[in-house]
């Protein structure tokens, strides 16, 4: 329900900037996102160069551990390491298609663990948070002020009265419905607290671009760990997902969607949802916390980061990690760049899970195209949604996509809010950008690309229990779906730029 609130709080006050324009799509530029010319920018990614185009003959990566860039001979080995894990050719392959994006940097040495629905992901978080030593950064669209926040609240409270540098920075608009009592008392117990892009344009002059927002969920605890993906600190996040609602998931009539009661869809929406998280440690770490600290500082928020000493272990893991991140201000999205690419120049699988899938008809006419050649492709996406217009603007692309061979499942039983792909087994990411067109051009996003058949192999199983307990949506069944279902894509599709 809070994050409908915050996303709806948004979109109306972006219409404000949008009288009179809707039916102009300009293309993004740099700093667009800023002040009143925002919601107007929001409305198209810029074309770009198809994706066979773009590949090199060879791969320029580049690639670092906690001491630097490595020599020619230790990235060698390094990238061995991950290719002798299997499927070395397709490990090669996307290494290629990355560097042809621009993204060549990637961190060895990293340790991985992914982390399913809230209460895993919040027990590790706290445990982290419980043995920090120097600083603390969290950053997160929704902080609210239910007791998942608040036990968060008296943690990090309680490190900072430590003397450790506690640092909060979250969204005006995702936070919007949160008591300003509560961060209040989290900075009269020494934390510095920060809200980006205030809604009132006088609160902190200089820093209000309404239709901007930072979607990103982050948090790092000294240089020991880090952590990111689909879940903010909020009251949905207080149950795990496999208990879900009690409401029926059979057929709901020819429209070929699960169905279930009112009452158990209102539960779902508030307790429960499904989302993914990662924890990583190794060198990425320091990547990803200077990320924070160019958001932070871009804000003017004030107090400047620590630096942290080194981790007590400088290599606790084999992975390779590619941290990626977009914001509106620059020209192009590089998290949909490389997806995008990936998509384009996938040779076995692509498996999706995204909490909101309204990504515009490049993207469905690379997964299309993809399964065309031969690629499964499969999706599994929300069977109900806290946003139910991205969910519908969704649903108008399905027969074009089944109509390719493109395989869909809908989570019938609880909110469905990761936003995660593995590509060929071997090309893997975890963040908070969905596939709409708000994380495309209006929000600050932050994924992580886990390369090898390793991870790739953890993910796709977590991919398969998830579909087993979805619905699949068959062409015969969807081309038989009522009219009002028919009304309600369209409504989507036409609002789908401005989501």
């Amino acid at each position: 329900m809070w994050a409908l609130i915050a996303r709806a709080a948004a979109a109306a006050l972006a219409t404000l900037g949008l009288a009179g324009g809707c039916a102009l799509t300009p293309q993004r530029g740099p700093g667009a996102a800023g002040g009143a010319t925002a919601a107007a920018t929001a409305a198209t990614v810029p074309p770009r160069a198809p994706a066979a185009a773009m590949r090199p003959e060879t791969a320029a990566v580049k690639v670092h551990d906690d001491r630097g860039t490595l020599a020619p001979a230790d990235e060698a080995r390094a990238l061995a390491r991950v290719k002798a894990e299997g499927r070395a050719s397709l490990v090669e392959h996307h290494l290629r298609v990355l560097a042809a994006t621009g993204e060549v940097d990637l961190y060895r040495d990293n340790r991985t663990k992914l982390l399913v629905d809230g209460p895993a992901t919040l027990a590790a978080m706290k445990a982290a948070i419980a043995r920090a030593r120097t600083r603390v950064l969290l950053e997160s669209y929704i902080i609210d002020d239910g007791a998942v926040a608040d036990e968060m609240a008296r943690l990090l409270a309680a490190k900072a009265r430590e003397g450790v540098q506690v640092a909060v920075l979250y969204d005006a608009v995702g936070s919007v419905t949160t008591d300003g009592k509560f961060f209040d008392n989290l900075a009269a117990a020494g934390v510095a607290v920060c809200k980006f892009n205030p809604i009132n344009p006088l609160e902190r002059p200089g820093y209000w671009g309404i239709n901007h927002r930072n979607h990103r969920k982050v948090l790092v605890v000294d240089n020991e760990l880090a952590f990111t993906g689909g879940i903010n600190i909020a009251r949905a996040y207080s149950s795990g997902s496999s208990g879900g609602s009690s409401g029926s998931s059979g057929s709901s009539g020819s429209s070929g969607v699960g169905g279930s009661s009112k009452n158990a869809d209102d539960k779902a929406k508030d307790e429960g949802w499904r989302d993914t998280h990662i924890e990583l440690a190794g060198p990425v770490v320091e990547a990803i916390a200077r990320g924070f600290t160019r958001v932070w500082g871009s804000q003017g928020c004030g107090a400047a980061i620590r630096e942290a000493p080194a981790p007590a272990r400088a290599a606790p893991g084999e992975r390779i990690v590619k941290v990626i991140e977009s914001d509106p201000r620059e020209s192009d999205n590089r998290i949909y760049d490389a997806l995008l690419a990936a998509v384009s120049a996938a040779r076995r699988s692509i498996h999706l899970s995204m909490a909101y899938f309204a990504p515009g008809q490049e993207m469905v006419q690379a997964l299309a195209d993809a399964a065309r050649r031969g690629v499964e492709v499969g999706l599994l996406l929300p069977g109900r949604s806290d946003f139910a217009l991205v969910l519908h603007a969704g649903r108008s692309y399905y027969e074009q996509l089944l109509a390719a061979g493109v395989r869909i499942h809908e989570m019938p039983d609880a909110v469905m809010h990761a936003k995660t792909a593995v590509i060929d087994g071997v090309f893997s990411t975890v963040g908070s950008s969905n596939m709409d067109w708000r994380s495309l051009v209006a929000n600050n996003e932050i994924n992580v690309i886990v390369l090898g058949d390793d991870f790739g192999a953890e993910l796709e199983r977590l991919f398969e229990r998830d579909v087993k307990r979805s619905e699949v949506i068959t062409l015969g069944a969807w081309r038989e779906r009522g009219w009002w279902q028919r009304v309600k894509e369209a409504v989507g599709r036409a609002a789908e730029r401005w989501l």
